[in-house]
């Protein structure tokens, strides 16, 4: 084992750190705000580069470490920055929740300090850059929104864009609603005069830093150049392959008798990974879990007596667009009820490398930021959202929730959890289990969502329903609950679906999950685990069944059919039917599909990867889609022929030779891979199987069929014997390059493996490998 003594001011009490073999930090501390203190010390110890890099990209501060490439992407950064009044911030979380926070950062800016003192620690990217970490204060913590996931700001103004151009109707087939609705324009707003380009600027306020050669040499004449990047992180966030799956099993239908409690939130996938695995102790607290490097505390784990994970998204519409009308003389003026308000006007200053400082001018209304501005035409446009609420931090309500003992006081800790919307599931040792859906949803008295609106006062939120308001349950009879971004309130719930919200995941994880559990008479860990990693596609099944009644003498189309015919939709990483499937899916099939009912390219590109299920519908239903059930078969003809030829010509020319696992591939880049042309520090590839619609989530890019979203961390526990539980968190645990655990679990990862999330100090004492002792300077 090797050792390390550290003396750290800012402590009241030695800490220790203890790392297992598989990276995961045990954290023992003498009191809660050490345990904090050791908690950011640690994540940046491991996670610094990253840490820095959130922080600036969140609060616009990139151009001062990369120049003037990167000012339009700080001046739309500070748009989303939490602006509000900050005890009101600090009282929605927990009475000690700033405290908490304070020793945090302090803990991050002690490692900061050490790393100045011995510059061998810092991380290799400051170096290759010639930039340095900077300090925190307590607030950064939770005034940086633009991390949560929300919707539907986008959907709104792509739909408008749709409907004005070919109709509500083929607009489903990007996104189907649920409940079904017939989408109107709102009174006096001509939706087709409302440009794509109102979310240029928001999508800059969300996207992930990237690093190419011409974007860091930019001189200030060019930063007005850098408005509209769309690296991978755009196209991840407008799909509907962002998701997660949890569940949780009473004890009554496990082979131990105690409950089951299982959780993959799926994000973008990234190296190093969005998700850090931690363990927390001390006389107040002993909890383990996952969370993000940049927030105290765990979003997805135990402490001893509950259990919590959480999936993203239920469906509340927590976004929307105003469309102002400015004065013809004053575009600082907009209309608003029978006069003219003036937009706040923030006058900012911002450090650019390589330039002088620069200027930059932010207007609000009183719904938001501006995020976009005709002068010519006359119009603004803002982005009102439950971000700008306090309390609206992401996930920071898990600072109160990760320690409670009850569903009672768990739920109620939901009540104040605003962002994101997210199905949490529950358990504890006394055999209870529960589900709870928790986030603010926005009260629209006169309208749906679903579109812009006017901002003249017409269309005003009236609160939001809360937990509580939203579903929830204890104990099921049916002794389960599952979720997996699907449209799940409950019929006869006293808060109907369409008061939620009318934008889903589409069901297909959600229904494979569900036929899981029908066919398992008796859950354990194990079975959960594989059930996580289940690579069935319900969606292939369905094309498979579609081919039935397709013939044809064409030696081709009968080599294909014969792979794909009676196909059990298991997309395996070593099935030849799954890679013809998927290319057909994904490269012709789909895209046929649009053209279908799409003549403009233009408009085709807004349609992004569609709705799965609206898709299948047409497809199994092409009365009044289709000319003729024939006109669908010679479609399935034609896509399925073309993509036979692709695999022919990514695979050779023998199906006996093809795989999707030898297309479709983990692939963990990092940031400054093409700047600095060191590959040694990518993950992969690995081989992997499934699909955005298998409950193992593993979308993929077109063009290449790299995998780019699902669960990096997953986590199933034996709720009560804690040493059972399993997790697993992809490339590795570490985001230092010189770390062993940098990638370390990525091969067990992408074969669906797991490691022991240990929780008992022996456990843990006997897979101990590295130990940090934190002392505190005299």
């Amino acid at each position: 084992m090797s050792d390390e003594v550290l003396t750290i001011p800012g402590l009241s009490e030695p800490v220790t750190i203890l790392l297992d073999r598989w990276g995961i930090p045990h954290i023992r501390a003498g009191n809660l705000m050490d345990m904090f203190f050791a908690q950011g010390f640690n994540a940046a110890r491991d996670r610094l580069w990253q840490m820095d890099l959130w922080r600036k990209r969140g609060l616009g501060l990139l151009a001062a470490d990369f120049g003037p490439g990167y000012l339009e992407q700080d001046r739309a950064a500070r748009l989303f920055v939490y602006r509000g009044d900050m005890t009101a911030e600090w009282a929605c979380y927990s009475p000690d929740a700033q405290d908490i926070c304070a020793a945090f950062v302090g803990g991050i800016n002690a490692y900061i300090d050490l790393v100045a003192r011995d510059p061998a620690r810092l991380p290799v990217e400051f170096a290759e850059l010639g930039t340095r970490p900077a300090k925190w204060q307590t607030e950064d913590v939770v005034r940086i929104r633009s991390h949560g996931w929300m919707r539907n700001a986008l959907s709104e103004v792509t739909r408008a864009n749709i409907m004005a151009k070919v109709g509500a109707e083929t607009d489903l087939l990007r996104q189907n609603l649920n409940p079904p609705k017939v989408v109107t324009a709102p009174d006096g707003l001509d939706i087709g005069s409302i440009p794509m380009a109102v979310l240029d600027t928001f999508k800059l306020g969300l996207l992930p830093v990237s690093f190419d050669a011409a974007r860091l040499a930019a001189p200030i004449e060019q930063a007005g150049d850098w408005r509209r990047i769309t690296p991978l992180g755009d196209v991840v966030r407008e799909s509907n392959g962002q998701g997660s799956n949890n569940w949780v099993i009473a004890g009554s239908k496990t082979e131990s008798g105690r409950p089951i409690l299982a959780n993959d939130p799926h994000r973008a996938h990234a190296v190093p990974s969005l998700r850090y695995i931690v363990h927390l102790t001390c006389p107040e607290f002993d909890g383990i879990g996952a969370g993000e490097p940049v927030v105290p505390g765990i979003m997805a784990g135990h402490n001893g007596q509950i259990g919590f994970g959480l999936t993203l998204f239920f469906g509340p519409d927590q976004e929307d667009v105003y469309v102002y009308e400015t004065h013809p003389e004053d575009c600082d003026l907009y209309r608003y009820q029978d006069g003219w308000e003036r937009m706040r006007i923030v006058e900012e200053t911002t450090a650019v490398r390589g330039a002088p400082d620069q200027p930059l001018r932010l207007k609000f209304t009183r719904h938001g930021p501006v995020i976009h501005e005709d002068q010519a035409a006359g119009r603004a446009y803002a982005l009102r959202s439950v971000w700008f609420e306090p309390g609206s931090a992401a996930y920071f309500v898990s600072i109160s929730s990760m320690r409670r003992k009850t569903f009672t006081d768990f739920a109620g800790d939901m009540q104040r959890w605003a962002v994101p919307a997210v199905n949490q599931v529950y358990a504890d040792t006394a055999g209870n289990i529960g589900w709870v859906v928790a986030g603010f949803s926005p009260i629209r008295p006169n309208w749906d969502g679903l579109l812009p609106v006017p901002g003249d006062g017409r269309y005003e939120w009236q609160g939001f329903h809360r937990a509580g308001d939203l579903p929830f349950v204890l104990n099921p009879d049916k002794g389960f609950v599952a979720t997996a971004n699907e449209q799940n309130v409950p019929p006869d719930w006293s808060l109907p679906a369409e008061k939620i919200g009318h934008e889903w995941i589409e069901s297909s994880r959600a229904n494979r999950i569900a036929e899981a559990f029908a066919q398992t008479k008796v859950h354990s860990v194990a079975t959960s685990c594989a059930l996580q990693t289940d690579l069935i596609s319900i969606p292939a099944r369905r094309l498979s069944v579609l081919l039935s009644g397709v013939t044809g003498d064409d030696a081709t189309l009968s080599a294909a059919l014969a792979l794909l015919q009676d196909w059990d939709g298991d997309l395996a990483p070593g099935s030849a039917a799954a890679a013809l499937s998927e290319v057909w899916w994904s490269k012709h099939l789909r895209p046929g599909i649009f053209a279908v009912k799409v003549a403009d390219p233009a408009v085709r590109a807004l349609m992004g990867l569609g709705d799965v299920d609206a898709i299948l519908t047409r497809l199994e239903q092409p009365e009044g889609f289709f000319p003729s059930p024939a006109a669908r078969d010679a479609l399935l003809t034609e896509t399925l022929l073309n993509a036979y030829a692709e695999c022919v010509e990514r695979m050779g020319d023998d199906p006996a030779s093809w795989a999707w696992g030898l297309i479709h591939h983990g692939y963990f880049q990092h940031a400054l891979s093409d700047v600095t042309q060191t590959k040694s520090r990518n993950v992969g590839p690995l081989p992997m199987g499934g699909s955005e619609s298998t409950p193992m989530n593993a979308m993929y890019r077109y063009g290449d069929f790299r995998v780019v979203l699902g669960a990096s961390f997953r986590m199933v526990l034996d709720v009560g014997a804690w040493d059972n539980s399993r997790c697993i968190n992809a490339p590795g645990q570490s985001g230092d390059v010189r770390s062993p655990h940098y990638g370390d679990l990525a091969e067990a990862w992408s074969k669906g493996e797991y490691v022991p999330l240990l929780f008992s100090q022996g456990a843990v004492d006997d897979a101990t490998r590295t130990r940090i002792t934190l002392r505190p300077a005299t």
